[in-house]
């Protein structure tokens, strides 16, 4: 017997993986939180060398660093093989589902069409769908956790800087979901005319319509791909302006307070080291947001071809 999928891609996340989910999100936070450590300890080290402190304390900051380091980057660890075992046991269910399809197609369903639909589902598309389901809940929660965290942090060490990268940051709220939105209808198309595509291979050719239409549908998918690197591309050429911008206004910020001796010279070193922090768990969340809605269009594509399967059978029966 089988069993029709729900309604969008998160619903089937939560019933096939809560509890895994659960404790994805928990150790998600263990790396969250532990992302500002080294930045704190980075600062210290580099107030003691100026101020000429103990020898042996830099030393003893520097152990207390690498196993922070060192906590943080095994407790990632397991975060990552966990997630990915997560995703590929999804992989498995819908390959089995699909399969189910294949050696099991009801009268009414057979056919070219749907055999070039469940050998597109099976081969690639629940690929996709199944990988995203493992970082579903942890990936944003891990990327908006580490960024609060290193905000927090930098508004801590100094405002006035904070306030500067805060502003510079600001443009990337306006063009990045543009640009994403422009990339994501793109991608929407790119899969469905990819699916005609797939239908028409499988069904053959020979005739001369259909082989213009697969020539037009080539075409479409090249441009689709092209719209989409060039959105990209400038994307990410904005995020990578803008990151360096921060850079010369927490630099520029930071050298004026530490001259009038408002701030140590450890607080801008641990800012700017800060700056990256945020520049990667941003960029993450942006391809977060871009594979969701790549994904939500394959898991309905997936979803409509079994549960219409499903109802096929059932009524065969």
């Amino acid at each position: 017997m089988i069993v029709t999928l729900p309604a969008n891609i998160y619903r089937y996340v939560w019933q096939e993986s809560r509890w895994h989910q659960l404790v994805l999100v928990g150790l998600t936070a263990c790396v969250s939180l532990l992302e500002v450590a080294p930045l704190e300890l980075q600062r210290r080290i580099v107030n003691d060398v100026v101020k000429h402190r103990q020898y042996w304390l830099i030393i003893t900051l520097c152990g207390v660093y690498f196993g922070a380091v060192l906590i943080q980057g095994g407790t990632k660890l397991v975060l990552n093989i966990y997630r990915n075992w997560v995703g590929e046991s999804a992989v498995r269910d819908l390959r089995r589902r699909v399969h189910f399809l294949v050696t099991d197609t009801s009268p009414a369903s057979s056919g070219s069409e749907a055999e070039g639909i469940q050998a597109s589902m099976i081969v690639s598309e629940v690929e996709s769908v199944g990988s995203f389901v493992g970082g579903s809940v942890s990936e944003p929660v891990l990327q908006a956790g580490i960024l609060c965290s290193v905000v927090a942090y930098m508004i801590h060490v100094d405002l006035r800087m904070a306030a500067v990268v805060i502003l510079f940051f600001i443009p990337q709220l306006i063009f990045v979901p543009m640009m994403q939105h422009a990339m994501n209808r793109r991608t929407r198309l790119r899969v469905r005319v990819i699916r005609q595509l797939s239908i028409s291979v499988v069904e053959g050719g020979g005739d001369a319509v259909r082989d213009c239409a697969d020539n037009k549908r080539i075409d479409r998918v090249f441009a689709l791909n092209m719209g989409i690197y060039k959105f990209k591309f400038s994307m990410n050429f904005l995020m990578n302006l803008s990151t360096k911008l921060q850079i010369i206004g927490a630099l520029a910020v930071g050298a004026w307070t530490v001259l009038n001796n408002q701030l140590e010279i450890g607080g801008v070193v641990a800012f700017v080291s800060g700056i990256g922090r945020i520049t990667d768990p941003w960029g993450d969340l942006v391809n977060y947001f871009r594979d969701a809605n790549i994904n939500e269009v394959k898991f309905a594509l997936v979803r409509d071809a079994v549960n219409q399967e499903a109802v096929g059978l059932a009524t065969a029966a």
